[in-house]
C-alpha cells in the first residue's frame, strides 16, 4: 500500500470517528433537551461543521494534488499526534458521558464537570481538535490544508469558547451556591 492511500485510509477512518460523533452527539443532545436542557451559540455551529468537514477534504485533496514527499519522522510523529488527539477527544467524550454533545447545551441545576481531563484543562477537547487539526494534514505533508484550519479554527474557538463559559456560568457551584 502506498503512502498516500495509507494516508487516505486514515482520513477516512477519521470520518467515520466523526460520524460515531455525531451519533452520540444526537443521542446525548436529546437527553439534555429531555431534561430542560437549553441549546445557545447556534450562529457558529454550521461553520463548525463545514470547517471540520473542510480540514477532511483539504487534507485528501492537497495530498493528492500535490503528491508531496513525506519523511517518515514528519508522518509517523504526526500519527502519533493523531491517535493521541483520538485518546483525549474520547476521554473526554467518557468523562461528560450523557452531557458530551457537539452543541453548547446546557441542562439547568447540573454543576460542570471537573473531573478526568477536566480537572486539568477547562477545555481538553479543543486542545485534542487543535492538535489533530495541525497533525492530520501533515501525516502526509498537507500543510496549507493544517494552515488555513488552524487559522480558521482560531478564530471560531474564540467564539465557541466564550459561548461555552458564558452557558457554563449559569450552572452552579460546585458546592451547590449560585454563581455571583
Amino acid at each position: 500500500m502506498t503512502t498516500l492511500v495509507a494516508f487516505t485510509v486514515l482520513v477516512a477512518l477519521v470520518g467515520l470517528e466523526r460520524v460515531a460523533e455525531l451519533v452520540v452527539s444526537v443521542r446525548n443532545a436529546a437527553w439534555s433537551r429531555e431534561r430542560g436542557g437549553v441549546e445557545t451559540g447556534q450562529g457558529h455551529y454550521p461553520f463548525m461543521v463545514v470547517l471540520h468537514t473542510g480540514l477532511l477534504v483539504g487534507a485528501l485533496v492537497e495530498a493528492w494534488v500535490r503528491r508531496p514527499d513525506v519523511p517518515s519522522a514528519l508522518a509517523w510523529s504526526m500519527l502519533a499526534l493523531v491517535v493521541a488527539s483520538q485518546a483525549l477527544r474520547w476521554w473526554c467524550i467518557a468523562t461528560l458521558g450523557r452531557r458530551w454533545n457537539t452543541r453548547v447545551i446546557v441542562v439547568p441545576g447540573l454543576a460542570p464537570v471537573r473531573s478526568g481531563p477536566y480537572r486539568l484543562v477547562p477545555h481538553p477537547n479543543y486542545v485534542a481538535v487543535v492538535v489533530e487539526g495541525v497533525a492530520l494534514p501533515l501525516v502526509h505533508a498537507a500543510w496549507t490544508t493544517a494552515i488555513v484550519f488552524t487559522v480558521l479554527n482560531a478564530g471560531l474557538l474564540a467564539v465557541r469558547i466564550r459561548t461555552e463559559d458564558a452557558a457554563l456560568a449559569s450552572l452552579p457551584r460546585e458546592d451547590g451556591l449560585a454563581r455571583a
